[in-house]
């Protein structure tokens, strides 16, 4: 073990010098406390450097660096956190919840994929955080310092949280030009990972606030996300979050030619990488990972709620590319859900952005899985008759990943008696009275009056979402204001029975999304804490977002089975709303992943005069409603097409989107129903299956030409 011995400087050092020697002892200890978990110095030792090294930056202001250890905590953000682009986008992951869809899985690698290319895959614990993107740029005498440090956000605009980054230990403020050397990378990089809350912090800071008189968090992840966004970095300091590196990229692609590769050049950089993280060479081996590291999950330290499983070699990451929000090189395998007992207490009914009325069971709080939980779904009347539950019941609930709560079976034995109230469906919407109504074939309830405050509020929480129209400060509670509504409906989102219903306080400053387009500033400072700064944030927020464009506005009016890939393709083809609404089914279904239950309701949407006038309203107020209309023919009209291998001009995205402009179809397996598989080089078994059926078979020349 390397001592430490807190003995004055020589004096032949210049201030410069004995800076520069007292930075490199504290970022070496720094590293081993929190990187290494192996400190070498007590608390006081460490804090006699830092106190020595503040006081010669002091005396010589002229030395201060931004990556000097001293320099961790600054001062908050001014206005907030500005919204910056990703590199490339921070995609989410395919989940697998049983060894047979994992294995599916590594199947459809493999046959995407030439049949002689072996295939290894690095499998790391799933961490259970949010997700960063740090970039470092060039700093002195060859070293690089890290210059901004942004959230996921809604997977393309992150926001800037440096100054709250900069306080966690274990993301290093610079990395000295020998690290980079030895690892080989520029000067200018990016690193992701993710940030997690230490279950200790955890139940610290929760001690802490039930000490004030706050309601405690309910889960580490949350706690951190919280963290992350508060703007006051001493108080993040104060949390200890930790950062697990897990990507190195350069302008947007990644840096070394291995995932496992990837992780030691991290850990030799100086980052922290988590310690079970293993390359294996079969999926036989990968299961074996899975099953020793789901019983870790209680003595970790920090939350994990499953494994990632990735394609090592990044040039069959390349070719293996992405769905429309997932990379197909990788899948997180979750782990079975938590489970525990609680009571029923009671039973609140939710009306959703659609009329859809969800009853959410009101449970004694339970704590499953470091997660205080307190509600749980119950789906719809017909779940409630099959569990043959009742208020004041047992029940046993469980908790998997993202997934709400859920209440599995009801519990009888000598200790847990049954209950004697029956839960009664409501024939009125809880919120507006209106009858509610049952579509022939489906199991829920609806309230079918569109002006139902509950419904304009989901609508208006929807509208503003990440990932939709992003609205920055547009939620529950500022939702609630703007409809005059209590501020108690804010919150957990949850419409109740008549023991809690809203209850509208003032007169509504808006009725519908379009009026969010004409709020006024005078408007946004007469609702209660809103001063002069969140309301111009937010009618700048407002305001930005006119420019998302025709596929985020279509995500926006929650067109039932429209979702995010959806409306891209939708506004691709049609390049405009008005082209858009006047469509027929037929034309709707010309639509690639357009099929006959997604035209149908698009049709029905719009033969709405409500939702007619809306989208009049909008364009009236500015919002851009079209899109670059992607030029289609019917060149191969009604033609299915494979593609396997590796095509010398053509990456496999640009080959789909040149079958799909003329109107044929790609799939991703060999049919009797396939007409053409274009091969390229190292075609693997898409290629044998193919001759095998008759399939006709084309190079890129012959698909080139097909095309026109």
């Amino acid at each position: 073990m390397r001592i430490f011995i807190i003995l004055p400087m020589p004096s032949a050092l210049t201030p410069d010098q004995e800076i520069q020697e007292l930075r490199d002892q504290l970022r070496h200890h720094e590293y081993l406390y929190y990187v290494d978990d192996a400190p070498e110095l007590t608390d006081a030792q460490y804090d006699a450097l830092m106190n020595r090294l503040k006081k010669l930056e002091e005396k010589h202001p002229e030395l201060v660096t931004t990556d000097s250890p001293s320099q961790r905590v600054g001062g908050k953000p001014k206005d907030g956190f500005a919204k910056m682009p990703h590199s490339r986008p921070m995609l989410s992951l395919d989940n697998a919840y049983n060894e047979e869809e994992l294995r599916a899985w590594d199947q459809r690698v493999r046959e995407a994929l030439p049949s002689s290319e072996a295939v290894r895959y690095v499998c790391e614990l799933k961490l259970d955080g949010l997700s960063l993107a740090l970039h470092y740029v060039p700093g002195a005498h060859g070293s690089s310092h890290l210059e901004r440090g942004l959230t996921r956000g809604d997977g393309s605009i992150g926001e800037d949280v440096t100054s709250n980054v900069r306080t966690i230990r274990s993301v290093p403020l610079s990395v000295s030009a020998a690290k980079l050397k030895a690892v080989g990378l520029p000067q200018s990089f990016e690193v992701r990972g993710e940030v997690v809350l230490p279950q200790a912090a955890f139940v610290k800071m929760n001690e802490e606030r039930e000490a004030a008189g706050m309601a405690a968090a309910a889960n580490p992840r949350n706690a951190a996300a919280g963290t992350i966004r508060t703007l006051e970095p001493n108080i993040v300091a104060q949390r200890r979050l930790d950062f697990y590196a897990y990507f190195l990229l350069k302008d947007g692609e990644f840096l070394l030619p291995q995932q496992s590769t990837t992780l030691e050049a991290l850990r030799t950089s100086g980052f922290r990488v988590n310690k079970y993280a293993k390359a294996l060479k079969s999926i036989d081996e990968v299961v074996k990972f899975i099953a020793d590291a789901e019983p870790l999950r209680d003595s970790l330290g920090y939350e994990i709620d499953g494994v990632v499983i990735k394609v090592d070699a990044t040039a069959q990451q390349k070719r293996l590319g992405f769905t429309g929000k997932a990379p197909r090189w990788a899948i997180a395998y979750k782990f079975a859900a938590r489970a525990g007992i609680t009571k029923l207490e009671g039973v609140l009914f939710q009306v959703g952005r659609t009329g859809k009325v969800t009853p959410v069971a009101a449970l004694t709080p339970v704590l499953i899985g470091g997660t205080t939980v307190s509600r749980a779904t119950l789906h719809n009347a017909d779940e409630i008759a099959r569990l043959g539950v009742r208020i004041g019941d047992f029940v046993s609930v469980e908790r998997g990943g993202d997934v709400i709560p859920k209440i599995v079976e009801v519990v009888e034995d000598k200790t847990h008696l049954r209950g004697t109230k029956e839960i009664v469906f409501p024939e009125n919407c809880p919120v507006c009275s209106s009858e509610l109504q049952k579509i022939e074939g489906e199991v829920d309830w609806r309230c079918v009056n569109n002006s139902c405050p509950a419904r304009v509020r989901e609508e208006l929480l929807h509208w503003s979402a990440r990932g939709v129209m992003n609205i920055e400060g547009l939620g529950d509670a500022m939702v609630a204001q703007l409809l005059g509504q209590s501020a108690e409906l804010g919150g957990d989102a949850e419409v109740v029975t008549e023991e809690g219903a809203p209850v509208v306080t003032r007169k509504a400053l808006i009725r519908t999304i379009g009026d969010l387009y004409r709020l006024k500033r005078d408007d946004l400072l007469s609702l209660e804490r809103v001063g002069e700064k969140t309301a111009d944030a937010l009618l700048a927020e407002i305001e930005r977002s006119k420019r998302a464009g025709l596929a985020r506005v279509l995500l926006g009016l929650g067109i039932r089975f429209v979702g995010e890939r959806t409306a891209q393709l939708l506004a691709a083809h049609f390049g405009s709303m008005d082209e858009l609404m006047s469509a027929t089914a037929e034309q709707l279904e010309a639509v690639n992943e357009v099929g006959p239950k997604v035209s149908q309701a698009i049709v029905e949407f719009f033969a709405v005069e409500k939702n007619v006038e809306l989208v009049k309203d909008l364009a009236s107020q500015g919002l851009e409603m079209t899109a670059e209309k992607r030029v289609t023919t019917s060149t191969l009209e009604g033609l299915t097409f494979v593609l396997t291998g590796t095509l010398p001009n053509l990456t496999r995205e640009l080959a789909k989107e040149k079958i799909e402009s003329a109107g044929g179809r790609v799939s991703g397996s060999v049919s009797k129903k396939t007409n053409y598989l274009v091969a390229g080089e190292e075609a693997g078994s898409k290629l044998d299956k193919a001759t095998s059926l008759g399939v006709a078979v084309l190079d890129e020349a012959g698909l080139l030409e097909l095309l026109g």
